[in-house]
């Protein structure tokens, strides 16, 4: 069926909705619905993009803007759509009362005529009139038939562009999956890896801290071992300082009671020389070898050393 036979507000509307996207103005179903639902809400009032903007965080003034652009014309060429399809069914009606009228008349006339020759001519114009009744009909059956087969594709079109917009809706989600599963795994490992970070430094912290007190451990066992090696040296040396010191004072007690008149040891005593008064020249004699004192031990090396 050739296109020249729809009228050509639908054809207008049609190539209108084929270029710019179809019936939602290339918008998926959930934003054109709500932006047609604030738009009727304010009766198209400029007020009503800020609501839509509000509902569709996703689209900007811009965008809003354009489609609004877009769908009053869609409203107007599908106003004029209308109105041209009522037209046409308003000269269908229109023909059809005249075809009626003209076969009504027709009968009229067969009544009027009754010779051959007006009944031949009654004939002629039957079938001149009936000629043009089938073509009107044919003519009327090409434009409804070019209707449907529009509103065919028009709704076929409708169909794939839902169809579009379902497959656009569930490619985003799924593009918004990947995204925040990509997301969670990025801060997963970020988290491992901070995790890890902590985990080792921790760890080294400790080997550190073990050292340190393995170290200092030690150095208390060797400083412990120092003191005690000292105080060994110190009580060694103390303890020979004592010995000597008791020596030295048992030296000098013995150089003290020694030293004064060694020669004294030689001479008679003072109780001898008494008794040799008394006893007079008359003794038993001359004094021949005097007695001396035995000489200790212990001062028997001093003397020989005097």
């Amino acid at each position: 069926m050739m296109p020249g036979t729809l009228p050509e507000e639908v054809v207008d509307f049609e190539n209108f909705l084929q270029q710019t996207g179809g019936r939602q103005g290339g918008w998926d179903d959930y934003d054109h619905q709500n932006f047609v639902k604030v738009r009727n809400k304010h009766k198209g009032k400029p007020a009503f993009m800020g609501e839509v903007l509000e509902n569709l965080p996703a689209r900007t003034q811009d965008e809003v803007q354009q489609h609004e652009k877009w769908y009053q014309t869609f409203l107007a060429l599908e106003e004029r759509k209308k109105e041209s399809i009522q037209n046409w069914k308003t000269k269908k009606q229109q023909k059809k009362e005249e075809i009626f009228k003209l076969k009504e008349k027709a009968e009229n006339i067969s009544l009027l005529f009754h010779n051959k020759k007006d009944n031949q001519k009654r004939k002629e114009e039957q079938r001149k009139k009936q000629k043009l009744a089938v073509e009107a009909w044919k003519k009327q059956k090409s434009i409804e038939m070019s209707v449907r087969r529009a509103s065919q594709v028009k709704e076929e079109e409708e169909e794939k562009e839902k169809k579009r917009q379902k497959e656009h809706q569930r490619q985003f989600k799924l593009k918004l999956l990947l995204e925040s599963y990509t997301q969670q795994k990025k801060e997963q490992e970020e988290f491992l890896r901070l995790e890890k970070e902590i985990r080792e430094k921790t760890e080294k912290a400790e080997k550190r801290k073990m050292a340190a007190e393995e170290i200092s451990r030690f150095q208390e066992r060797d400083l412990h071992k120092l003191e005690l090696k000292i105080l060994d040296r110190q009580s060694k040396e103390e303890e020979k300082a004592e010995k000597q010191r008791r020596l030295a004072k048992l030296k000098e007690k013995v150089e003290n009671n020694v030293s004064r008149d060694p020669s004294r040891l030689y001479r008679p005593t003072k109780g001898w020389e008494e008794r040799t008064k008394k006893t007079g020249p008359t003794g038993s004699g001359p004094l021949l070898q005097i007695p001396h004192r035995a000489i200790p031990t212990w001062r028997q090396g001093i003397e020989k050393r005097i």
